[in-house]
């Protein structure tokens, strides 16, 4: 089923020419720290895809530094909504088409919110469609392929 999921997301790069390395590893990515492990990388170098989900079910997914938290409260003030909740595994999977621990940070549709921090990277190491994949990106063509607003959006 991964490999599914990892086609799918290599297919919508090369159709939208998303400038993106997608890598794929024999060992879990799921967490940050298996992820750094896997990739031989610093922690530092990843980013995590929060899914939240607003009052009406429809998916916003912030995404934050690996070491960061999104801020629920933060989220709520920047788009004028009542607070937004965590989505679940099964939320993330029907809202996203990607399981939770691979989900991308694009290719389908949500509102995006990126935290500025991330754009400090020069490059940053996000899910690559499941459980075992990443996508090494910069932070603009992260911007370009998910149209993405910046804000500061993490927990303080």
């Amino acid at each position: 089923m991964q490999e599914n999921f990892e086609e799918k997301l290599k297919a919508y790069m090369q159709g939208h020419g998303i400038a993106a390395q997608h890598m794929h590893f024999s060992q879990s990515c799921h967490s940050v720290k298996e992820a750094a492990a896997a990739a031989h990388a610093s922690e530092g170098d990843f980013v995590k895809n929060v899914c939240m989900l607003d009052a009406a079910g429809s998916i916003i997914v912030c995404i934050v530094k690996g070491e960061d938290k999104a801020s629920g409260e933060k989220i709520a003030a920047l788009l004028k909504i009542p607070k937004p909740r965590l989505a679940t595994s099964q939320e993330m999977l029907e809202k996203t088409g990607y399981p939770a621990g691979g989900t991308p940070s694009f290719g389908y549709r949500a509102t995006f919110l990126v935290d500025l921090r991330v754009m400090e990277k020069q490059y940053m190491l996000t899910g690559g469609g499941s459980g075992h994949s990443l996508v090494k990106i910069s932070p603009k063509e992260l911007l370009r392929a998910n149209n993405a607003k910046t804000a500061d959006i993490r927990a303080d």
